[in-house]
């Protein structure tokens, strides 16, 4: 026994609380491991739900006649607005990374798109490019958003092309990213969907791991529990994307972006991967091309990332596009 009885007492109640601490830390962890094997799909939100709020976005919806629009809106107040459209598959989540970058100097909106994610999703209902593009004309009406540069991935590109071709008033500068609508060398991607075989119908988790590798050139780490909350999704989506894969794949619908090229009257950024192997690097031609009456048309390709420039190289997509879009 110690002859400082104060000492002794700060000791004891030290003991105590990091007693205390070390309970509530194996608690917590309890209640992680049991959220991550039960309800993964928690985990996957509030990773989300943290960009979100870590990036000052904030959720938002609004219904646009038949269709509940749910978006994230944030970054600067009084800024050039940016609308950010993703692809195939996705939400305003696959953004996220990128829209960091951009909230400094744009107003930022980045929508679910009509049929995915938290948006409304009607049978039956057309939802390939085309009709895409009718709706985002009406959100963007409905926002109250005026003039806007609008910047679309893949499916997303093609819509933001169309709706910059039918209603060239609205748009300021046009960002197409790695984007779908244009004609390019065929690949392993188109053969296998040519044979009636789509590569994001997926059923396991080494399916998940092949279709990570078709998008990504280093695939990001997901825990084996969080890619089964992907397959579960996929499985229980498969028939509205099969219909929207066929949809957008058919003769007159795949290359619908490039018969609208020459009427497209606003400032056109183009970003690649080179190392996409969804849509080659090649479509970059037909824009070069068909971009006969853009006031300006700019070229990025970039290293080392694959068809998900927006997640692999966030930083470099978010620069290309404040430099197009705010630089005279």
């Amino acid at each position: 026994m110690s002859g400082n009885p104060a000492r002794d007492l700060l000791l004891a109640r030290v003991a105590r609380r990091l007693k205390i601490l070390g309970g509530v830390f194996i608690a917590l962890a309890v209640i992680g491991l049991a959220v991550y094997f039960i309800a993964p799909q928690w985990l996957l939100q509030g990773a989300i739900q943290y960009q979100t709020w870590r990036d000052g976005l904030h959720e938002r919806s609004v219904q646009v006649g038949d269709t509940r629009w749910a978006y994230v809106e944030g970054g600067k107040k009084d800024g050039p607005a940016l609308v950010l459209l993703h692809g195939f598959d996705g939400s305003h989540a696959s953004w996220l990374l990128a829209a960091r970058y951009l909230t400094t100097n744009f107003h930022v909106i980045i929508p679910d798109l009509p049929g995915w994610g938290d948006s409304t999703r009607i049978a039956g209902a057309d939802y390939g490019f085309a009709a895409q593009a009718q709706r985002l004309h009406g959100f963007v009406e409905a926002l109250h958003l005026g003039e806007v540069a609008v910047a679309g991935q893949s499916m997303g590109g093609a819509i933001a092309g169309l709706y910059a071709a039918q209603y060239p008033k609205d748009v300021a500068a046009l960002v197409l990213v790695d984007s779908a609508g244009v004609p390019f060398k065929e690949n392993a991607f188109v053969r296998e969907l040519k044979s009636g075989k789509s590569p994001f119908d997926i059923d396991n988790r080494a399916q998940f791991k092949q279709l990570e590798s078709l998008l990504f050139t280093k695939p990001p780490s997901v825990p084996p529990r969080v890619a089964d909350v992907f397959i579960e999704r996929a499985k229980a989506n498969r028939a509205f994307r099969d219909q929207v894969m066929a949809d957008m794949t058919a003769p007159g619908a795949r290359d619908a972006l490039a018969a609208k090229l020459p009427d497209i009257t606003a400032p056109t950024l183009a970003i690649w991967c080179r190392q996409d192997q969804i849509i080659d690097i090649s479509a970059l031609d037909a824009l070069r091309k068909g971009l006969t009456h853009a006031p300006s048309i700019g070229v990025t390709e970039i290293n080392g990332c694959g068809h998900m420039a927006i997640m692999e190289k966030p930083r470099e997509v978010s620069r290309a596009i404040s430099q197009f879009v705010l630089l005279p």
